[in-house]
């Protein structure tokens, strides 16, 4: 049996079906996230949430005082402790089904990556060679620096740099993709991931990682949050959450003594008074503390890295989710970043004596069997402008010239008929060696032309210079008005370039960028991030060449394109698996989006304790302080009534909020003022307002059933 054969009957052919898209609330995600909020009652699971343990411990002492009061006397009525330590316990089981939930859609698309693996062999080559030996070996037994053969049709067993060769790869399934890349030897699109398919031709691969260490397998795991720590804001702001907890803790605490107290010294005098109840300030306490954003917190960030897995972009950590919108300086490649990247023919400039529809036939005569962008887009202004219709190289009998870097010209011959169209420079002393004349009107246009920031290409009809065509790198449309956002959130965006500064500087206006570095150098790169960031500020920045590496690992958010080399890829901390440059626009937005839906659920909790401030503390110390009866303001129903309705409202409030948790607040590019007015007014205001209907409608519903 050949070798071939032996592979082909080894393989496992690589095929994924596209993953289903997941709903919010799809039984899929729904039914495990139940099961995964009992299971995260353990106690040492609740106790990577401070504010929740406070939750999960008054659950149970409730539960206890429920026991305590079948089989000797309450501290207050049974069926009121019981509703108090069921709800309670719901809080808890919320706050767990919210992060579940969120860990639910990260595991679906673990799992999805993980069908990715396949059982292949490999074809392992005894030189680094084609055509050389190959042996059949299990992906498992590769290590890196290994080299291996990959054929059409054949799987892509473990990530690797092609050293030779150049193929179509499928890499619809990771990427999601279905147009197929292109795979070659040198340059920024060397890097193939293991699990990818291989359509046509060969390439010969240098293995780059371990079985185990692989981009798929760093994917799998950053997806399911094994290795999720927490961010430096989220630990802030836990650091603040238990700090009002412990605040809270100590004056419920506090108020028992006192309760008794005044309960003594009442009867002293004669007047009836009774002391507060443990569940009462259990219920109390569960109320006071921020257990909306306590039991939220770990969903939104789970979420966060979630949306971004859904944009097709793998953070290798959650603190680059995090920097991401914090980001205030924004580093863009022009090319394919804020323009198309390939030049297109803009318009025709005739020499004196020239007419434009001449020039334009003659252009488009030099460029008929030019294949490039720049040659193809000749052709069709030509035929736009003109009408000129393309004419059969074959009839002609005509003979390509193609492009050289010797001759830095291009163009065809008719007969003894030369047709020429390349640099400026080079023309003239084309059209000088054959003793014609140069006009000086043609250097004008070209000096124009390229303070314009656009490319000139000059034509010559045997020794006859028939004017100049003008490329021009074509600005992405739309891509001014994202830089006005991100400008409104005062995100300085720079645009990176290899042009000549008179080039950079017209596109930079034309784009609308902020500023622009030209002629850059990798040096230049890492430099302009030092400078920025010795300012205090956090800089992202895009890079897929070995030549990126440098300053894309300086960079706070470094984003490497999934086509580029493994050495970006290892110095990002995230990669785009679409490859696409302007995909760090909405990775800021991402990365906004998750400190936004944290912020204004941070504001929410804080604001609606205020309404379970009038609500719980009269009816809690109505029986101590009779006078405390004036605060309530709702004209709750009953102590009993009040309390409960309370605790139900803290539980439920958490349910309502889970969406806006898992989907995020909604995105809107203002300013830091203008988002923190609409903040205090959608989530401070609407905080307070809130939780005054909410227990008021409970409490009348409570009332009206007689459950109370």
């Amino acid at each position: 049996m050949s070798q071939a054969q032996t592979s082909q009957k080894e393989m496992t052919i690589f095929t994924n079906p596209p993953a289903k898209k997941l709903k919010l609330f799809d039984s899929e995600l729904v039914v495990p996230a139940i099961i995964d909020s009992f299971k995260k009652l353990s106690p040492r699971t609740q106790l990577r949430s401070p504010v929740m343990f406070v939750v999960y411990v008054g659950s149970i002492i409730t539960t206890l005082l429920y026991v305590q009061s079948l089989v000797g006397q309450g501290e207050a009525p049974s069926g009121f402790i019981l509703a108090t330590s069921i709800w309670l316990w719901f809080t808890v089981l919320f706050a767990n089904f919210a992060e579940a939930l969120a860990e639910g859609r990260s595991k679906a698309q673990a799992a999805s990556l993980r069908s990715l693996k396949q059982t292949v062999t490999a074809k392992k080559l005894a030189s680094p060679k084609h055509g050389t030996t190959w042996l059949p070996q299990a992906a498992t037994d590769l290590r890196k620096g290994n080299y291996i053969l990959v054929e059409a049709g054949d799987v892509i067993p473990i990530d690797g740099e092609v050293i030779e060769g150049v193929a179509s790869v499928d890499e619809s399934a990771i990427t999601g993709e279905s147009a197929p890349v292109i795979r070659e030897s040198g340059g920024d699109f060397s890097s193939v991931t293991g699990g990818t398919r291989v359509l046509s031709d060969w390439l010969v691969v240098k293995v780059t990682a371990n079985p185990g260490e692989t981009f798929l397998d760093r994917m799998i795991s950053m997806v399911e949050g094994a290795k999720r720590q927490k961010t430096p804001n989220e630990i802030a702001l836990t650091i603040l959450l238990v700090a009002l907890t412990i605040v809270f803790l100590v004056v419920t605490v506090t108020l028992l003594p006192f309760s008794l107290f005044s309960v003594d010294a009442a009867k002293a005098a004669g007047i009836a008074s009774s002391p507060i109840s443990i569940t009462v300030l259990i219920a109390l306490l569960v109320c006071l503390i921020p257990t909306t954003i306590g039991g939220l917190l770990s969903a939104i960030g789970v979420a966060g890295m979630s949306r971004m897995m859904q944009a097709n972009v793998i953070a290798t950590s959650g603190r680059a989710v995090e920097a991401a919108g914090d980001v205030d300086v924004l580093l863009l490649d022009k090319t394919g970043t804020i323009t198309l990247g390939n030049r297109q023919a803009s318009a025709f400039f005739p020499a004196p004596g020239v007419t434009e529809q001449q020039l334009a036939d003659v252009a488009q005569l030099a460029s008929l069997a030019d294949e490039t962008p720049e040659g193809r887009s000749i052709v069709v202004l030509a035929k736009q402008r003109f009408n000129i219709r393309e004419r059969e190289m074959g009839a002609l009998h005509a003979v390509f010239v193609p492009f050289s870097a010797n001759t830095r010209m291009s163009g065809v011959d008719v007969g003894d008929r030369q047709v020429r169209k390349g640099a400026a420079d080079t023309v003239k002393k084309h059209v000088e060696a054959l003793g014609m004349p140069y006009p000086v009107e043609v250097t004008r246009t070209v000096d124009d032309v390229s303070r314009r920031g656009s490319t000139p290409l000059v034509v010559v009809d045997g020794g006859r210079v028939m004017g100049v065509i003008e490329l021009k790198d074509i600005v992405k449309g739309g891509i001014k008005e994202r830089f006005a956002e991100l400008r409104r959130m005062g995100i300085k965006t720079v645009m990176i370039t290899g042009d000549n500064k008179l080039t950079a500087a017209a596109i930079a206006a034309e784009a609308g960028v902020d500023d622009f570095l030209a002629e850059a150098t990798p040096e230049d790169k890492l430099k302009l991030i030092r400078s920025y960031q010795a300012e205090g500020r956090l800089v992202a920045m895009t890079g897929d060449g070995t030549n990126d590496a440098p300053a894309l690992a300086q960079a706070d958010v470094a984003v490497a394109m999934n086509s580029g080399t493994q050495a970006a890829k290892e110095a990002g901390n995230m990669v785009d698996l679409d490859s696409n440059p302007t995909k760090l626009l909405e990775i800021v937005e991402i990365g906004k989006q998750m400190l936004m839906t944290r912020g204004s659920l941070t504001t929410f909790s804080i604001a609606n304790d205020i309404a379970k401030y009038f609500a719980i503390i009269p009816a809690a110390f109505v029986g101590t302080y009779p006078a405390l009866k004036a605060l309530d303001v709702m004209h709750l129903a009953s102590p009993n009534s009040a309390i409960m309705s309370a605790v139900i409202f803290n539980a439920l409030i958490i349910v309502f909020l889970i969406p806006l948790a898992l989907k995020g607040v909604q995105y809107r590019a203002i300013g830091a003022a203008a988002l923190l007015r609409r903040n205090i007014w959608i989530y401070g205001v609407g905080g307070v307002i809130l939780p005054f209907v909410g227990i008021k409608l409970i409490d009348m519903i409570l009332a009206t059933l007689h459950l109370v």
